[in-house]
């Protein structure tokens, strides 16, 4: 993606053949939503006079009150490598505002600029580096998603007991045309499960890439007769799919978690983050983990994280801080899922990181040991707290957190705990098979 302006656009749609374009934004439980429109009305898009009806999209406005405008970000301007057809399509990510001219206070990508906007206030600027993990699936005769793999490869293997190499490597060259800088692509541990890591960015440009991930990795996987899943947990017994979030925050340019004279290289303000994150991170759980099946990943023995901790290295603490210093000094939490909605989710993560630096909290003390193997009784003597076990105490958990409640704002907090705990009940009275039914399309 780059910087560009009305007239670069109107250019490149011009000289690139672009016949279609799709203006997305996204509902406040992270489905990604579309208005399309042809080549000749880009002028109109451009100048925000395109209208949704937002009464009909999830967690948005009531009847009487459902006219929208969606205003294209410019900068986030991309060619689709894979459209076929006579003249090529592009999309732009779009933030929603009211008929006034007003941002709609519901929209996710406006809750995540208000945080970083407080943040700015405060000097700093966000970055993120998403890890996003998802399944492939073989599909059935009549094209539907099943949880057969055909795939015997494990963490890191390749070709030929890895299927999905050729699928992993058509999305990571589709995601380069798109602007993405790829770093590294790999078989993860569970048989059919990958893993595409894409270079950091600022948090609300990171947040557009994670929904264009989504796109293009299912959009690929169908291309090649495979179905793809962001579903946490989507097979009994074996590991699940993540979304590690690495995050640091820069002043002038300068990564300001690093401090060399700091122990172990950190500084207090990365400290204060840390503390912040473990303060809040039952409260966000429902956000960065929004589905009944996110907490069927969160268990022991998956390598996923359940106890609130830390460590400088240990990989069954909640938050990691990975080896590399100086500019790339970075807070790893480890809990979020890649069926969140990325704006609510970073939003989240840094009002409550940027609350431990205004407190001036500071951590319990590091945990190096394997917590997986402690006992109840270990943990408690270590001050180690659970997260959330299920969706319903997670929705309980936000919202005793008055913080993540007024990051959310009034519109969207009622909204998506209302939408959970919904959700909730609907499982509670299901079959058996509800997740796989209800998730494997939608995440």
């Amino acid at each position: 993606m780059g910087s560009y302006t009305k007239k670069d656009i109107m250019r490149l749609v011009a000289e690139e053949d672009v016949a279609f374009i799709r203006l997305q934004f996204t509902d406040i439980f992270g489905q990604l939503k579309n208005v399309a429109i042809t080549a000749s009305q880009v002028e109109k898009a451009l100048n925000n006079q395109i209208m949704i009806d937002g009464s009909s999209i999830e967690g948005f406005t009531r009847i009487h009150e459902s006219d929208q405008y969606l205003y294209p970000d410019p900068a986030s301007f991309a060619i689709l490598p894979w459209a076929a057809g006579a003249g090529r399509t592009a999309r732009l990510m779009c933030d929603v505002y009211n008929p006034d001219g007003t941002p709609f206070v519901g929209d996710p990508r406006g809750v995540l600029k208000r945080a970083l906007k407080r943040a700015a206030e405060l000097g700093y600027t966000f970055n993120v580096g998403p890890e996003c993990e998802f399944f492939l699936f073989e599909t059935d005769e009549k094209g539907r998603p099943t949880t057969r793999t055909g795939d015997e490869a494990g963490y890191f293997d390749l070709g030929p007991v890895d299927h999905g190499e050729l699928v992993r490597r058509d999305i990571c060259l589709a995601l380069e045309q798109m602007g993405f800088e790829i770093e590294a692509s790999h078989h993860e541990v569970a048989a059919g499960q990958h893993e595409i890591d894409f270079k950091y960015a600022d948090a609300l440009t990171a947040a557009d890439n994670i929904m264009t991930f989504r796109m293009t990795v299912k959009t690929l996987a169908q291309n090649h007769g495979l179905h793809a899943t962001f579903m946490p947990k989507p097979v009994f017994g074996i590991n699940g799919s993540g979304m590690h979030t690495n995050m640091s925050l820069f002043r002038d340019g300068r990564n300001v978690f690093f401090d060399p004279e700091g122990e172990r290289g950190l500084s207090g303000e990365c400290y204060s983050f840390i503390a912040g994150l473990l303060a809040h991170a039952r409260g966000m759980t429902a956000v960065t983990n929004p589905l009944v099946n996110s907490y069927k990943r969160l268990v022991p023995g998956y390598e996923a994280p359940c106890y609130l901790a830390w460590s400088a290295s240990n990989r069954s603490a909640l938050i990691r801080i990975p080896a590399a210093r100086g500019q790339s000094t970075r807070v790893e939490l480890r809990n979020p899922d890649p069926a969140c909605n990325p704006y609510l989710a970073l939003a989240l993560c840094l009002t409550a990181g940027l609350d431990g630096i205004e407190r001036g909290l500071t951590p319990p003390a590091e945990i190096t040991e394997n917590i997986f193997a402690m006992d109840a009784a270990a943990r408690l003597a270590n001050g180690i707290d659970n997260l959330p076990g299920s969706l319903e105490e997670a929705v309980y958990a936000l919202n005793q957190d008055a913080l993540m409640a007024s990051a959310l704002g009034e519109h969207v907090f009622p909204r998506y705990l209302e939408g959970k705990l919904r959700e909730w009940d609907e499982y509670r009275t299901q079959v058996t098979d509800w997740e796989t039914a209800r998730y494997m399309i939608r995440y």
